[in-house]
C-alpha cells in the first residue's frame, strides 16, 4: 500500500483532499460536507469547553461516522483532549508544539495523531514521536503560521528525512493544479484552508469570503499585527485599514498602536478589538473589513465562494 492508500484508510476518506481546521471558521456542516464529499475535514477544539467539543464529535460522528480530525493548537491548554478522546474521536492532529506525550495519549485511546511542522527536524522528532502522518506547512500559508520556509522547498528538503509515515502538504494551495503539484513534489495529500473560508458552509463574514475572491497574493501580508489573544505568532493575513495604519505609525507596540482599544467587530456576544486574532464571523456586526481576515497566497487561485462539496469534488478530479 502506498503512502496516499494509507493515509486515506487512516482517515476513512476516498480523496486526498484536507480541509484545514480555520479556527472558529470552521463549521459542523462544513467538516461534514468535505467528509461526504470524500475528502478529509477538520474540526479546531482548542477554544471549545469539554462538553462543547463533545457535543460537536457526537454531532459528527452521527453525520460522518469517523471521517474527520479534531484539531490542537499546543500554545494553548487542550482542555477539551481527554473528553474527545473518551468519546471516541478517531483522529486528532496537533499545531505549534510537539508533545511526545500527548501524542502517546491519543494513540493509546485508539485515535490517529498528525503533527504539523515547518522544518524537516519537526517532521523527523514527530514520526519518531509516533504521529502517524505529518502535515508540512509552508510560509504561504494563511493564519498562524508556524514555517519560514516555501511548501515545496519544505517538501524538497523533507525527501531526504525519509519518513515512514505520510505527508501532507499546507500553505498556499487553491487549486487542483495546486494540489497536483504538491502531490508531484512528494506530498501524499494537501491540505487547504483559505480555500475553504471561501465556501458557503464557513463561519466567516460575506464581507470576508468577498475580499478573498477579490484578492491576489501580493494583498497578503505576513506580520505580528494581529496579536490580541495570541502573541509572539506571525500571521498571513489580508492588509487591511488596520494593518496600514500600524505600518504607517512605525510598528509601534502595545499600547501605543493606533485605534488600540477600538471595537470593530461585535459577534457571538463578544466586543472584538482592533488588532484581535479573531476574524470576522458570519454573524458580525460594525467593520469585519477592519479585523484580521487570514489569507494565505492561494488567493490568487480562489474565483468563487462555493458549496464544500462542490470544491473537494473539484480539487479531486
Amino acid at each position: 500500500m502506498d503512502r496516499t492508500a494509507t493515509l486515506l484508510a487512516l482517515l476513512s476518506a476516498e480523496a486526498p483532499i484536507v480541509q484545514a481546521p480555520i479556527g472558529g471558521c470552521a463549521t459542523i456542516e462544513l467538516v461534514a460536507e468535505v467528509a461526504r464529499a470524500g475528502g478529509i475535514g477538520g474540526l479546531a477544539l482548542t477554544w471549545d469547553s469539554p462538553d462543547t467539543a463533545v457535543g460537536k464529535v457526537k454531532e459528527l460522528k452521527r453525520r460522518v461516522g469517523a471521517r474527520f480530525f479534531v484539531n490542537y493548537v499546543l500554545r494553548f491548554p487542550p482542555r477539551s483532549l481527554d473528553a474527545v478522546l473518551a468519546e471516541g474521536v478517531s483522529a486528532v492532529t496537533l499545531s505549534w508544539g510537539m508533545d511526545a506525550g500527548l501524542i502517546a495519549q491519543v494513540k493509546a485511546a485508539g485515535g490517529r495523531v498528525g503533527v504539523q511542522v515547518g522544518h524537516p527536524l519537526g517532521a523527523k522528532h514527530a514520526a519518531e514521536a509516533g504521529a502517524d502522518f505529518i502535515i508540512a506547512q509552508g510560509y504561504e500559508a494563511g493564519g498562524h503560521v508556524q514555517s519560514s520556509t516555501p511548501v515545496l522547498a519544505l517538501l524538497a528538503a523533507l525527501r531526504g528525512v525519509d519518513l515512514p509515515v505520510p505527508l501532507v502538504a499546507a500553505g498556499g494551495l487553491a487549486t487542483s493544479a495546486d494540489v497536483r503539484k504538491a502531490l508531484e513534489a512528494g506530498a501524499d495529500a494537501a491540505m487547504l484552508g483559505t480555500r475553504f473560508v471561501a465556501t458557503l458552509e464557513a463561519n466567516a463574514h460575506p464581507a470576508y469570503k468577498q475580499a478573498l475572491v477579490q484578492a491576489t497574493a501580493s494583498d497578503t501580508a505576513y506580520t505580528y499585527c494581529f496579536d490580541v489573544g495570541w502573541p509572539f505568532a506571525g500571521v498571513r493575513v489580508l492588509r487591511n485599514e488596520t494593518l496600514a495604519a500600524w505600518e504607517a505609525a512605525g510598528c509601534p507596540a502595545p499600547p501605543d498602536r493606533p485605534g488600540e482599544n477600538d471595537i470593530i467587530v461585535e459577534q457571538n456576544g463578544q466586543k472584538v478589538l482592533r488588532y484581535s486574532d479573531s476574524p470576522p464571523r458570519a454573524a458580525a456586526t460594525g467593520n469585519p473589513l477592519a479585523a484580521v481576515m487570514y489569507a494565505g497566497t492561494s488567493v490568487d487561485g480562489i474565483d468563487s465562494v462555493l458549496p464544500a462539496f462542490e470544491l473537494v469534488r473539484r480539487l479531486s478530479r
